[in-house]
C-alpha cells in the first residue's frame, strides 16, 4: 500500500486493485499523479445509483460522484432538455443587457424556491465561482455603503469553499492552503462548532473590519459534520447584530440533500447570500449561482444608481446548463425526491450507526438527510478500506480527515443503503484482520 500524505481534500491515491495502464495525459484533480498516472479508473456509464467502469465493473455510487448526482445517473429527460436547447441556441451571454430565456426563467424559479426574500440570482459555472463572486460582492457592498475597511472574510475550521483563489485562501482544510502564499489577504478562521469563538473574533478584530462570515450548514468535504445544536442560529444572530453578511454555502446541501430543498429551510436560516451548485443540475451540466438578498443587491439596482458590480464569467447563465437545471428541478418535484430523502434519513442513520462500535472507527456522523461520514482512527488505513469497498462493488470516497463520505443519489433504495454500510463494515473487518 502506498503511503498516505496530506495532498489536499482527498488522499489522491488509487486502490491497489486498479490495473496498470499506459501513462495518462489527463492531470487529475486533487491527485497524487505518480500513482494515478497509470492507474485510472474510467467510468463510462451510469444508471440510477450505479455506475459502470470501462472494464465492466458495476459500482454502487455511494458519494454520488462529488456529492452532486442527486436525481441519479442516466436521466434521459435532462439530456433531452439540453439537446433541445442546443438545437435552438447553445447559449448567449448575460453580459450587459443581453440574456437568454432559460437563464431568465431559471433565475425566477430559483428565487421562488430559495429562503431568501425578494432575491436576485447571479449565475456562475460552479460552486467555486460562486464563492469568489460572494467574496467580491461582500467587499464591494460594504465599500459602496461607506465602510471600505470591512474586508475580512471569516470561515470555519474544516470548512471547504472550493479551490479558486478566494476558496483556497479561506479554506478551513489546512492542506488546501499549503504552498500558495497569500492569494487573498484579510481572511480569518474560527472553530467550526463554537459560536463564542466567532463572537470573540468580532470583538478582537472589530465588526467594522469584517465583511462576511461563510458557513456550510453541514460541513461536507471537511468531514461531514452536522451543526452543533443551536450553532447556526447563534452565528446568524452574531452576523445580524454586527452588520456582517451571512453567506450560507449550500453547494453540497442545496436542492434536497438534507431532506429539505435547502438546508437553510431545515435550520431556519435567512442568508444574505446563499451559494448553490452541484444539485442545481445534479451534475448534468456545470452551473452555480449566488442567491442574493435585497439589502445586498438594492444599491446596484436602485433607479438612479450609477453603481456597477463589475463581475462576470463567460458561461454565467449558460442557456443549455440552465435548461438542464430546469429539467433537474422538474424531476426533483415530480418524483418528490426531497421528501424521499427525508424518508430515507432514518434508514441511512440506522444502517451506519452500528459501524461506530468497530475498533477502527472513531466516529460515525449521520442523521441529517442522505449524508454520513465514517471517520477512522488512522488515516493510513483509509486507502485499504476504500479499495476493499470498490473490490466488493461500492465506491467509497476518501476525505482528508480519515473519513469515508456517504452521500448517495436520492433514488438509492433502502436495500442499497444497507448494502453500502455492509460493504464498508466488511472492509473494516478485512483491514482489521490484517
Amino acid at each position: 500500500m502506498p503511503a498516505v500524505t496530506a495532498r489536499g481534500v482527498d488522499t489522491g491515491r488509487p486502490s491497489d486493485q486498479v490495473p496498470k495502464q499506459r501513462e495518462t495525459t489527463l492531470w487529475h484533480s486533487q491527485a497524487h499523479m505518480p500513482t494515478v498516472k497509470r492507474a485510472e479508473r474510467v467510468i463510462v456509464r451510469g444508471e440510477g445509483a450505479w455506475v459502470f467502469t470501462e472494464d465492466g465493473q458495476r459500482l454502487l455510487d455511494a458519494p454520488a460522484t462529488l456529492w452532486h448526482c442527486n436525481v441519479g445517473h442516466g436521466r434521459v429527460e435532462i439530456a433531452d432538455a439540453v439537446a433541445a436547447q442546443m438545437r435552438t441556441l447553445e447559449t448567449y451571454t448575460t453580459f450587459q443587457e443581453y440574456a437568454n430565456r432559460p437563464a431568465i426563467e431559471l433565475a425566477e424559479r430559483v428565487a421562488d424556491l430559495a429562503p431568501v426574500a425578494n432575491a436576485k440570482v447571479f449565475f456562475t459555472s460552479g460552486g467555486s465561482d460562486a464563492v469568489d463572486l460572494a467574496g467580491k460582492l461582500a467587499r464591494r457592498y460594504w465599500d459602496v455603503q461607506g465602510f471600505p475597511d470591512k474586508r475580512v472574510i471569516v470561515t470555519r475550521s474544516n470548512g471547504y469553499h472550493g479551490l479558486h483563489a478566494l476558496g483556497t485562501s479561506i479554506a478551513g482544510i489546512e492542506p488546501n492552503r499549503l504552498g500558495y502564499g497569500t492569494l487573498v489577504a484579510e481572511t480569518e478562521r474560527v472553530a467550526m462548532h463554537d459560536a463564542g469563538v466567532l463572537e470573540a473574533l468580532v470583538r478582537e478584530r472589530g465588526a467594522d473590519q469584517i465583511a462576511a462570515f461563510y458557513c456550510e450548514p453541514i460541513i461536507g468535504t471537511g468531514g461531514v459534520y452536522p451543526p452543533a445544536p443551536g450553532y447556526l442560529e447563534a452565528v446568524q444572530r452574531i452576523c445580524r447584530e454586527n452588520e456582517i453578511l451571512f453567506v450560507v454555502d449550500e453547494v453540497i446541501t442545496g436542492f434536497g440533500r438534507t431532506g429539505a430543498m435547502f438546508a437553510s429551510d431545515r435550520f431556519g436560516l435567512e442568508p444574505d447570500i446563499m451559494l448553490v451548485a452541484k444539485g442545481i443540475t445534479s451534475g448534468y451540466m456545470p452551473l452555480g449561482a449566488a442567491v442574493i438578498a435585497e439589502r445586498v443587491w438594492e444599491p446596484f439596482w436602485a433607479d438612479g444608481s450609477d453603481l456597477i458590480f463589475r463581475h462576470g464569467i463567460t458561461y454565467a447563465g449558460h442557456a443549455s446548463a440552465c435548461a438542464a437545471a430546469m429539467a433537474n428541478i422538474d424531476v426533483l418535484e415530480r418524483e418528490q425526491l426531497v421528501d424521499r430523502v427525508k424518508s430515507l434519513e432514518p434508514v441511512l442513520d440506522a444502517a451506519f450507526r452500528p459501524l461506530e462500535s468497530h475498533p477502527l472507527v472513531r466516529e460515525v456522523r449521520s442523521g441529517v438527510g442522505l449524508l454520513a461520514g465514517v471517520e477512522l482512527h488512522e488515516l493510513e488505513l483509509l486507502p485499504r478500506v476504500c479499495a476493499r469497498c470498490v473490490e466488493n462493488g461500492v465506491i467509497a470516497r476518501m476525505l482528508s480527515n480519515a473519513t469515508i463520505q456517504v452521500s448517495p443519489p436520492f433514488v438509492v433504495a433502502p436495500a442499497e443503503i444497507e448494502q453500502i454500510a455492509a460493504v464498508i463494515g466488511e472492509a473494516l473487518d478485512w483491514v482489521a484482520a490484517g
